[in-house]
Formats: C-alpha cells, structure tokens, sequence
C-alpha cells in the first residue's frame, strides 16, 4: 500500500521509463500523506537522468477518488489544510516533471484525480474510466482548473454544478484522451506510447517539456491556488461540514 516506482524492464538497461503506481485501498481516496509520497516519487522519477519519460498509474477499483473523505471529518481543519497543500504538491509536481507524464486511467478518476490528469501530459484510458469533480457533494470546490483542461468551457462547468461524470470515449472525442484501451490492456497502451517518447533524446524531451509549459495560457498553479480560497472559504463559514457531513448518509440512502 502506498506510492511505488518501478521499471517496465526486468534487465539490467533500463529503457526510460518510469512507473509511479498508487495504492490505496479500497478506492484510492489519498490521505494527506499520501498526496506529499505521490509528489515526491513524481519529482523523483523526473529528476533522475536515466528517466525519459513517466507513466502515473494506480492499482486497485479506479485510478483516484479524491481525498480522504473520512480522515477531513475525523480531523477537521488541519486535515483540510494538509489535503489543500498535499493536492497543490502532487498536482504541480505532474504538471513540473522534468519529463512527459501519462496518466493511465482505468475505472473511477475523481476529485483530486482530474487534478492529476489535467496535468498529465496526456492521457490514456481504459473502456470503463469515467471522470468528474463531485466536489459539491463532498462540501469541497476545486480543480475546475484541470476539467479545463480536459473539456471545453461550458461542459466543464456542467459537469461541475451537476457532479457528473464524462466517461473515456467522451474525452477521446474531445481529444484530451490520447487512447481508449481494454481494461487488461491499459498498461501496456501507456507503455507503448511511452517507448515512442522515450526513444527521443531526453535532453531535448526535458527542454521540451519546459517550452510547452512555458506558453501554456493558463497559470495551473496560480488557477488552483484560487479555487482552494474558496475551499477554505466554505470550510470556514460551516457549509464544507454541512455538506461533508452528509456524505456517507446520502451513500448509504442511494
């Protein structure tokens, strides 16, 4: 359980590719620490100058369901601080790698998982991967940022009053998922496409990855950071713990 890294190759050459797989069961809602482990293998992989290119995977139901939903009831404020500046870390740390990143998404990519794959360099998913932002029912806002990135303007914000999701041939035909795959065949689609940009000259692929970032339109760090102030905002007026407080019942009840 946890953040890992591995290698696609079992011989003594690595090939350039490094694997980041999460896991945390039952459905991957991250804890705060978990979000600070998956920043750091982020930024490791990418520092590492044998590494060309980064796969960002999970193991498990989905990809990611958010944050911890019962750990911001069981502590309140302080985890809600954590969750903010945890999230903040994991997803600038995908958008920062030194390194092109995929994102292979398989069933549920929630909440603080558009996060990571809004800022994933692309994205490639399985037949049954659905994505969206139920932040609304869990008394949180945030990472409209990243569905941005994803679909256009006025479909994101329906998504985001309504807390539905768009499922994966959806976004293949908005094209901000490169590829739509078999469940069992996920993996190996991402590790297809990321030998094809690992073969390029990683100096170049690092210079490249900072030029696309640096005429990007939108200040992905600065644009989230904004939306936390109101996450903050909801916390600190009560109607966060209102919302939040119904979570579980309203689970239970559907």
């Amino acid at each position: 359980m946890g953040v890992s890294t591995s290698s696609p190759e079992k011989g003594p050459e690595k090939d350039g590719i490094a694997v980041v797989t999460v896991d945390f069961p039952p459905v991957n809602a991250l804890p705060v620490s978990g979000w600070f482990a998956l920043a750091d293998a982020v930024r490791s992989a990418g520092r590492d100058p044998r590494t060309r290119c980064v796969v960002l995977t999970a193991a498990g139901r989905g990809f990611n369901a958010g944050v911890d939903i019962k750990e911001l009831q069981a502590q309140g404020p302080s985890a809600l601080v954590g969750a903010n500046r945890g999230c903040f870390e994991a997803f600038a740390a995908v958008y920062e790698c030194e390194v092109p990143v995929i994102a292979a998404v398989h069933g549920f990519c929630l909440g603080g998982g558009i996060g990571l794959v809004g800022n994933a360099d692309v994205i490639v998913a399985s037949e049954d991967a659905t994505f969206g932002l139920p932040e609304l029912d869990r008394g949180a806002l945030g990472a409209a940022t990243h569905l941005s990135r994803l679909v256009p303007q006025h479909l994101m914000r329906a998504l985001y009053y309504t807390s539905r999701t768009a499922t994966a041939a959806e976004l293949h035909a908005h094209g901000s998922v490169w590829r739509v795959a078999p469940r069992a065949e996920l993996l190996d689609a991402a590790l297809e496409l990321a030998r094809e940009i690992a073969a390029k000259d990683g100096e170049l692929l690092r210079l490249a990855k900072a030029a696309i970032n640096g005429i990007d339109p939108v200040d992905v760090r600065r644009s989230y950071r904004f939306e936390q102030g109101f996450t903050f905002e909801a916390s600190a007026v009560g109607v966060a713990d209102r919302v939040r407080d119904t979570f579980g019942a309203r689970k239970e009840e559907a």
